[in-house]
């Protein structure tokens, strides 16, 4: 009896395990001063002036934490609402709570550092595939980052 309990309570922890977090980071140097890029990312609707596929960024307030509805060029929209910021260290933190990306339980971060005589701009976020194989999902998560920072870089210069 004590042989079938052991394999089936190892067998319960392994299903009850949940899946582990994906992380996707990405970094780019902008010929740009901190500050400059910093300003150039700007508040958390920001991101509509220097992200390639978002067509307009609407802020709301929900649980007085700031939201954002990012319209996507050639339709979709997605949901994000921002965890922290802090404007010193240079860097804020969001999560999604919708959209057409295939993810969920989506927790990102943006930050700007000093690099030399200019910056180096880190994105990195973690979360679990949704309707993809996790390839898939970092994979269009990889291409949102790196789009995004040559946004950045260009507009900063």
């Amino acid at each position: 009896m004590l042989k079938t309990l052991v394999p089936a309570a190892a067998l319960a922890a392994l299903i009850a395990t949940p899946a582990l977090a994906l992380e996707v980071t990405k970094t780019a140097t902008v010929a740009a001063s901190p500050d400059k890029v910093w300003k150039t990312i700007g508040g958390f609707c920001g991101i509509g002036d220097w992200h390639p596929v978002i067509e307009k960024c609407e802020l709301s307030k929900k649980g007085g934490k700031e939201e954002r509805t990012l319209s996507l060029r050639g339709g979709g929209t997605i949901v994000e609402q921002e965890q922290s910021r802090d404007d010193k260290k240079m860097d804020y933190t969001y999560t999604i709570l919708s959209g057409p990306l295939p993810v969920q339980d989506y927790k990102s971060t943006i930050m700007v550092e000093k690099d030399g005589s200019g910056s180096k701009v880190t994105w990195t976020g973690s979360f679990k595939a949704k309707g993809a194989p996790d390839d898939k999902a970092k994979e269009a998560i990889a291409g949102v980052y790196e789009a995004g920072l040559k946004g950045i870089a260009d507009k900063a210069k």
